[in-house]
């Protein structure tokens, strides 16, 4: 058994709004010093099976079917051995 960490964020050229909201928040309660904010998602999805590159090769494609918008974002992952 596998577990698989996702990250999916914003493609660096896609404004994030919510990233901004977050900033002002954040500028607002005194943390002046933060410069830039973008908010994105994070996934843990086990995987059953024992072979690490049909685990590595069904992450990507569940991130490039429906976990991630392969236009507007981008997503990396790691996968780690599990006891079942």
């Amino acid at each position: 058994m596998f577990l698989a960490r996702i990250y999916v964020t914003l493609k660096t050229a896609v404004n994030d709004p919510q990233g901004l909201t977050v900033m002002g928040g954040l500028h607002s309660l005194g943390y002046e010093a933060v410069a830039d904010v973008r908010v994105g998602k994070y996934l843990e999805i086990r995987i059953a099976g024992d072979d690490a590159s049909q685990a590595e090769t069904a992450v990507a494609g569940m991130c490039d079917q429906l976990l991630s918008n392969p236009v507007i974002e981008e997503y990396r992952f790691t996968l780690e051995p599990i006891d079942g």
